[in-house]
């Protein structure tokens, strides 16, 4: 699971920009030069798929798509976290 969402250099992008508000796939497409709509679909099924996320359906005309993070999403991305703070400490010692 880990390397199949991982492995894409967008999906920490895509969930950061979840973690910061931006829930529609419109706007996340914005949010980087270089993220398609195509990628960004398969990024957000994946992890729906992996229950990071959730996806929400509102019946409106036009239909509108919103994305959050699961319970299990935070525990995710707090691993994702101390992940990050491992790396600025190695990094910070050489």
């Amino acid at each position: 699971m880990f390397e199949d969402c991982i492995g894409c250099k967008w999906t920490l992008h895509i969930l950061n920009q979840i973690r910061c508000g931006v829930n529609r796939p419109g706007a996340l497409v914005k949010t980087k030069k270089g993220l398609t709509t195509k990628v960004l679909n398969e990024r957000l099924a994946k992890m729906v798929q992996f229950r990071i996320l959730e996806r929400l359906s509102y019946p409106e005309v036009p239909p509108r798509v919103e994305y959050q993070l699961t319970p299990f999403g935070q525990k995710f991305l707090e691993i994702l976290d101390r992940l990050e703070d491992l790396h600025l400490e190695l990094m910070s010692d050489l």
